[in-house]
């Protein structure tokens, strides 16, 4: 008796310990990007002083843009998007505010691997959520909201700009093939699923983003 109460007891732990083993996993998550960094200037891109980066310089960017990328997938953006319409004379139009930020000295954002090549550093970067970004994670990931990718471009002086325009062409492509009516405008919220991918195209910022959005609100035309 006293040697099957111990197997049984033995057997209860280990079906304890299964039970919380993804937990445990699920803890250790760790959210993982490449950034691409030039360290000669763009022809034409005339915004620093100096005609080339250090590597040091170059990577104190690619840190704060791994930053940025990790806040835009972990808290993303809230968004009002005018969907516009010619015949009407009706502008398109996206505004996205930020709902909160990784700052580039976080201590959870640690870069991994440096590699520099034909003038442009490549940097792999690992940010370990704490519990809240974790949350905020799972709603994004939640079965409710969307997924959508799109194109963005933009001038050699603002590279942001691309991944903003690729965020509106991603939402215009979801509204048109997702909604039967086309809309007015919408609200919601969006982030990104992953790092973007940006590269230079006849002078401009090329850019390819995939998102996750929640929508608020839709307001079609005929409410006005």
């Amino acid at each position: 008796m006293i040697r099957l109460f111990f197997y049984n007891l033995r057997f209860l732990l280990l079906l304890t310990a299964a039970a919380l083993m993804p937990l445990t996993l699920s803890a250790q998550e760790v959210l993982r990007g490449e950034v691409k960094v030039e360290l000669e200037q763009v022809r034409g891109f005339l915004v620093e002083e100096t005609p080339h980066l250090s590597a040091e310089q170059g990577r104190a960017r690619a840190l704060e843009e791994a930053a940025n990328y990790f806040g835009a997938m972990i808290y993303g953006w809230s968004f009002h998007y005018e969907v516009g319409e010619r015949a009407r004379n009706i502008e398109e139009k996206l505004e996205l505010t930020p709902l909160g930020t990784v700052p580039a000295d976080d201590p959870r954002l640690e870069p991994t691997n440096l590699e520099i090549k034909d003038f442009n550093l490549y940097l792999w970067a690992d940010y370990r959520p704490a519990d809240t970004q974790r949350q905020r994670l799972a709603k994004w990931k939640a079965g409710s909201n969307r997924s959508a990718q799109g194109y963005g471009q933009s001038p050699l002086e603002n590279k942001y700009a691309a991944l903003e325009d690729a965020a509106r062409a991603a939402l215009r492509a979801m509204l048109r093939g997702g909604e039967r009516n086309r809309p007015k405008e919408v609200t919601g919220y969006i982030s990104l699923a992953a790092f973007p991918r940006y590269w230079l195209d006849k002078g401009q910022w090329m850019a390819h983003g995939r998102f996750l959005v929640e929508i608020q609100e839709i307001i079609p035309f005929a409410a006005y």
